[in-house]
């Protein structure tokens, strides 16, 4: 049994362990100079959102880094062990299996041997100045700091891109049903005997069980009826924590001028705009992880068959430092196993071999710094051609009237015939896929007749009006690409579609639409619990649960905050929701109604209180209603807090744009931020000076323009003044 084979790492205590090292005191003698090397301005504005201005891009990525660091660097330091597979020295046996998964997948092995080699050396200057901007402002602050794990190197910043990008597109969901008791899938029989029809792929990602999804949407003439072309950048996350929206804009006399959404320790913008150009991401989850049942040697569990021949697992040891009883440390040595499919895991119903998209790929970094750089629609395709993202859906728009929307994906070429939603045997080198579908093939849409791009997390083949998508038969089960809906898809293009021609303010509301759409699986399941039969129930407050369904019939289906079916009708939503993301069986919705009337009566003492009572955005001390729900375009996801009788905002909305270019082809960009630039400081003025603003649907001019910026300038300095 190895480290990972658990769900917790308790299993520690039971292993042999040796006694670790301390580790040694960071020595900043010579980075207290860094300063001195690069030439670039911090203009923090009146909402303390930094303006990083450097002469050379390298000047713009210190400063870059040193602003980050001035605002989030708590957040920035606790990855640094994340992302080395060192977190347990630190934070104890919880730790444990993380690091043993950045080991085990050979990260840091791959960066040792590829950094040099398949990274530009513009790029490996951009790494190095980042890291001097976060390593400078250590120096600075010694007492903010953890000065075990500093300095820190380019190498971390890229395995920071490596492992947050596998999580992102469900990676670990995959390798953890490995670890249930039995197996969890049937293994594929073959072209001979192929086994029932493939099952589709479902797509979404759970982040500490929220769900997190995103919208991103495109219009262009002749669909608006000023002649503008508009790009809603809207992607979805927590609204606290390591990878919650953080807000910076970037610039440089080398041509890098992009303003944006980034996720602290991040050298890149996310999803951004430039004046030329704009995109916006949403999450994908394409069929990106095949594993295959290795047939052993019953003789030598070292040995597999591949192809009518024994074959030999590699190894090798993995140390994991771990710290126990708050203050120990210790070392454990566990094996890594490898064969040519990939990583292999051992427990007592198999031998696993995992073969991955974007395995070996070290370039996130340098195709996030390229679509920052593009200045035209062909620069920006250039850059995304270099498929260095194995996931991630992309809405593109641009002062040219251009409009985009992609399917990224680095899609296996996989051997037809195979239901490759199962297990796949292991003994067939013609099942270990070695090249990925080209960017150009992918799914996508360019400049649609009707006009615009709905991106919501759904399947990439009904993005758009019906005759402008793309086309599903082009495409192989075998390519895995997701066939779900959901609500914010569903919705937006029944809105799109009501349309001759959209309006600025018609594109605000889009954007912004509280309800659920009658086609939804959502409104579906709200049915079932409806009309449920509840002649079974023989307690007193079988009055109250048909109380409860007389308001789900009659529910608008809106999440505005008067609303008062709302907070009954996304209860019932709730738990179908989780299932569906998790890929689980939805509850029964009888159940659901019977648990939510209970909760409400409990929590508020009815079953119908206003939504804006029950769902709130809480910064401090504010704590005000919002409007908006689960999987709704005004994406809102609440949860309990101790024993609050009331949702706070944890998920959904957090910093998002509107970006237009008109017929002439200025540039006009609104935005708000879930809260503020101050991500973690409690005291700074920042914290949540744009909280309400965000709550109240209020949008403000990010100050992209320099001549618009400089009367709203709060601070100007260098890096370390």
């Amino acid at each position: 049994m190895t480290l990972f084979s658990t769900k917790s790492s308790l299993i520690l205590a039971i292993l042999g362990l040796t006694l670790a090292g301390c580790a040694e005191k960071f020595n900043t003698s010579g980075d207290l100079r860094l300063g001195e090397k690069y030439d670039v301005v911090i203009e923090r504005d009146y909402l303390g959102v930094p303006h990083v201005i450097g002469d050379r891009d390298v000047d713009t990525a210190f400063g870059f880094a040193y602003a980050q660091s001035e605002d989030n660097w708590q957040i920035i330091q606790d990855s640094i062990p994340f992302y080395r597979g060192t977190s347990a020295k630190i934070n104890g046996k919880d730790a444990a299996a993380v690091d043993f998964l950045v080991k085990w997948l050979g990260i840091w092995e791959t960066i040792d041997a590829d950094y040099e080699s398949q990274l530009k050396s513009e790029t490996r200057a951009w790494i190095d100045a980042f890291v001097d901007g976060i390593n400078y402002y250590a120096a600075l602050h010694p007492e903010q700091t953890n000065q075990s794990i500093f300095p820190i190197t380019g190498q971390d910043v890229v395995a920071g891109y490596m492992l947050r990008h596998l999580l992102f597109y469900g990676f670990d969901a995959s390798i953890m049903e490995l670890f249930e008791p039995q197996r969890q899938l049937p293994v594929s029989r073959g072209p001979a005997d192929p086994g029932g029809e493939a099952q589709p792929i479902a797509e979404g990602v759970i982040i500490g069980n929220l769900p997190v999804g995103s919208n991103a949407i495109a219009v262009a003439a002749p669909f608006t009826v000023d002649g503008a072309t508009r790009l809603a950048i809207n992607s979805h996350q927590p609204t606290t924590g390591p990878v919650a929206w953080y807000e910076a804009h970037i610039k440089s006399n080398e041509g890098l001028d992009v303003m944006g959404g980034l996720f602290p320790s991040s050298a890149t913008i996310g999803v951004g705009f430039s004046k030329n150009l704009g995109w916006g991401a949403t999450v994908n989850k394409p069929d990106l992880v095949d594993i295959y049942v290795l047939e052993m040697d019953p003789n030598d569990s070292m040995r597999y068959k591949l192809d009518g021949e024994w074959k030999t697992l590699e190894a090798r040891d993995i140390d994991i430092e771990v710290k126990l009883l708050g203050f120990l440390p210790w070392t454990v040595t566990e094996v890594g196993l490898r064969s040519v499919h990939g990583p292999v895991i051992q427990n007592n119903h198999g031998t696993y071999a995992v073969r991955y998209a974007g395995m070996g790929e070290v370039r996130q970094v340098e195709q996030w710094l390229a679509m920052s750089k593009a200045q035209n629609f062909d620069q920006w395709r250039d850059a995304l051609r270099m498929q260095a993202f194995a996931s991630f859906n992309f809405v593109y728009a641009d002062r040219e009237g251009n409009t985009m929307f992609v399917h990224n994906s680095l899609t296996p070429k996989r051997r037809p015939s195979y239901d490759w939603t199962q297990y796949l045997p292991g003994d067939d080198s013609s099942l270990i896929w070695q090249e990925y579908m080209a960017f150009d093939d992918l799914p996508q849409v360019i400049n649609p007749a009707s006009g615009y791009l709905h991106s919501a997390n759904q399947t990439p083949f009904l993005v758009s009006a019906e005759a402008d998508n793309p086309n599903k038969d082009d495409y192989r089960i075998e390519d895995g690409f997701p066939t779900r809906m959901t609500n914010r898809a569903d919705r937006g293009l029944e809105l799109l579609a009501e349309l001759d021609s959209i309006s600025e303010e018609q594109f605000y509301n889009l954007k912004h639409d509280k309800k659920y759409s009658v086609n939804s699986r959502a409104y579906a399941y709200l049915q079932q619990a409806a009309t449920a039969d509840l002649s079974p129930i023989r307690t007193a407050a079988l009055e109250s649960y048909q109380d409860a369904q007389a308001i789900i019939t009659n529910w608008d289906l809106s999440t505005d905050i008067k609303n008062r079916g709302a907070a009954l009708g996304t209860c019932v939503l709730g738990g179908e929701w989780l299932s569906e993301q998790k890929g689980n069986s939805a509850p029964k919705p009888v159940d659901e109604l019977i648990r939510c009337t209970n909760l409400l009566i409990e929590q508020t003492g009815r079953i119908d209180p206003a939504w804006g009572d029950v769902n709130r955005h809480v910064r401090g001390d504010l704590n005000i209603p919002v409007g908006g729900g689960p999987d709704t375009l005004r994406a809102i996801y609440g949860r309990a807090m101790d024993d609050d009788p009331y949702l706070t905002n944890v998920a959904g909305d957090g910093l998002y744009y509107q970006v237009s270019w008109d017929a002439q082809g200025e540039l006009k960009v609104r935005g708000v931020h879930q809260f503020g630039s101050a991500t973690l400081d409690e005291s700074s003025p920042h914290y949540a000076d744009q909280a309400e603003d965000y709550a109240n649907e209020i949008l403000h001019d990010p100050l992209f323009d320099s001549i618009l910026r400089e009367s709203k300038i709060e601070r100007s300095y260098r890096p370390g003044e």
